[in-house]
């Protein structure tokens, strides 16, 4: 993985240390150029982009206050890309009453050569309590047609939201499509 500093390790028994780091665009361009452009990750909308634009996406959210990009390992080895964000300063705030306290988040889980069963849940167990800390409720908003991902929420305690649809931004720095979203809420 990297010796970049940790915002947050924990020791998941029987499943091994949990360790987030803040992305770097330059160093992990590369990783994450390779998962975002696989099919499995369509839903992370940067399919068909080069390295270059990955370095320039997450060099634009490593100069954010409200949006933080993190490479995620499990021993040592890189296995998710994480994102937080205050919904206040998101598009989201326009799907729903933000309360505070809120945290959003995003994941997407890299590939795996051979699948781990209860993978993906102690994963995200790690990660909501890395979230969870300062904050009182996670938010997410999985694409609505992505019913793996809404699936998996709804398993590790997340309570359905409604369907939404997210607006389009288009701004100098950054564009992204209107989607239609699923939220989903778990709280302290």
């Amino acid at each position: 993985m990297t010796t970049a500093t940790a915002v947050y390790d924990e020791a998941v028994e029987g499943f091994g240390t949990v360790r987030v780091v803040p992305i770097d665009p330059d160093r992990d361009a590369p990783l994450i150029h390779a998962w975002v452009n696989e099919e499995r990750a369509r839903y992370w909308g940067m399919g068909g982009t080069s390295v270059e634009q990955v370095r320039e996406i997450y060099a634009h959210l490593d100069s954010l206050t409200t949006h933080h990009g993190y490479l995620v390992s499990r021993d040592g080895e890189p296995v998710a890309l994480f994102q937080t964000y205050d919904p206040e300063a998101d598009r989201i705030s326009e799907c729903y009453e933000v309360l505070p306290g809120d945290i959003g988040v995003h994941l997407m889980i890299a590939p795996i050569a051979s699948p781990e069963p209860g993978f993906s849940g102690r994963l995200l167990d790690a990660l909501v309590d890395f979230s969870l800390r300062g904050h009182s409720r996670v938010v997410v908003e999985p694409d609505a047609a992505n019913e793996k991902a809404i699936a998996r929420m709804i398993r590790v305690g997340f309570e359905p939201g409604p369907e939404v649809v997210l607006p389009e931004v288009d701004l100098p720095e950054v564009f992204i499509p209107e989607k239609k979203a699923r939220l989903a809420f778990l709280s302290r």
